[in-house]
């Protein structure tokens, strides 16, 4: 599954990142690699914005469509 699927208000546990180098350092500097956990806020339309270590980031839809997922 990926990020842009699941629905506001879940958890969800990062499986893997679909991307080159530039997209998964940009990622883990806001808290997001594989293994973290973080709870979508808002889902689309719009950005999404997500939760993790009690931040919350805005991701665009194309960045979270290469964010794998597990609940």
């Amino acid at each position: 599954m990926r990020l842009i699927d699941v629905k506001e208000g879940e958890k969800v546990k990062i499986i893997n990142i679909i991307g080159g180098c530039g997209l998964k350092n940009r990622l883990a500097s806001i808290g997001i690699y594989p293994g973290a956990e973080i709870k979508v806020v808002k889902s689309p339309p719009g950005p999404l914005i997500v939760e993790t270590a009690g931040s919350r980031f805005a991701i665009g839809k194309g960045m979270a469509a290469r964010i794998e997922v597990e609940k």
